[in-house]
């Protein structure tokens, strides 16, 4: 049991490489497409690969008419409620600022797993979080006290934030029973359905008009298999062997990934309050992890 845990360390570590990406990644395609088109060819092309490969592997399990309700319920929160508030609240910010209050979701993770599922956490941890939300607050404000970005994109990433909190929970009670393929296709699936509605009503005609290039056909890929595909597998594994509470947590580094692909193919420039930010919400996820959890 030691053992396979440790396997799932490497993979959540990926996990946030690649979700920390997709806000890069995400601001490249923003540019040739909106967002709700951009997350309705994400689901729908990440489905299609889960499909292949449910052909293949039979990996599939069947839902039990019970738990139905739970999986639409999941999909519902995130892909789509997340994703709507995020890619809205992504265009009138920084990569780097929406990663780091999208961060905020361990923090809240927690709170949902003590009353939930009796996860507890130690004096460590709760020291930990209130570091980072500390870092958190130095990239989102000013030396004058002022915002740094838009006060809607904050409020629409806010909201992405107790939708990532509510996945997360929901995502918990089904773990025990399903693995992760199985979970992640069926909310991809659902997916789909949730935004091909507000895709033909808002984007469709827009979308027609678009060429078909690699600036935006090439970072959508990516967002596909890393940010979608192999992000959720992983991370959906994570919350089963680990628990939400711990598995929740390593999302607190993702700022310091974005800020740094934000750097190195966005030519993003962080101020040194922001930079700074950024290590204290570093060093606020290590001083978390010194303290174990337990579940009960």
């Amino acid at each position: 049991m030691k053992s396979k845990r440790l396997l799932v360390y490497p993979g959540v570590v990926l996990t946030m490489i690649f979700w920390g990406l997709s806000y890069v990644w995400l601001k490249m395609v923003y540019r040739f497409i909106g967002p709700i088109t951009t997350t309705f060819l994400r689901m729908a092309a990440t489905s299609f690969l889960l499909a292949v490969i449910a052909a293949s592997t039979r990996n599939r399990q069947k839902i039990q008419p019970q738990d139905w309700k739970f999986v639409i319920l999941l999909s519902f929160f995130h892909p789509f409620l997340y994703f709507l508030f995020e890619s809205f609240g992504l265009k009138l910010v920084s990569p780097t600022v929406a990663a780091v209050i999208v961060t905020t979701i361990p923090l809240f993770i927690p709170i949902a797993a003590f009353y939930l599922f009796n996860e507890r956490l130690s004096v460590m941890n709760i020291v930990g979080m209130a570091i980072s939300f500390a870092g958190v607050l130095l990239v989102i404000v000013k030396g004058d006290f002022s915002l740094s970005a838009s006060p809607l994109g904050i409020v629409l990433l806010l909201l992405a934030v107790a939708s990532g909190v509510a996945y997360t929970s929901s995502l918990r009670k089904l773990t025990a029973t399903y693995n992760a393929f199985t979970l992640v296709m069926y909310q991809n699936l659902f997916g789909i359905f949730w935004f091909a509605p507000l895709f033909v009503l808002f984007e469709l005609k827009q979308f027609l008009t678009v060429d078909f290039t690699l600036d935006w056909v090439g970072p959508l890929i990516l967002l596909v298999v890393f940010a979608s595909l192999l992000a959720f597998l992983f991370y959906t594994t994570a919350v089963k062997e680990l628990g939400a509470a711990k598995a929740g947590i390593f999302g607190i580094s993702i700022p310091a990934f974005t800020a740094l692909f934000s750097w190195l193919l966005a030519a993003e420039r962080l101020s040194f309050q922001q930079a700074a930010g950024v290590f204290i919400v570093m060093a606020g996820l290590s001083i978390s992890q010194m303290g174990r959890r337990g579940r009960v």
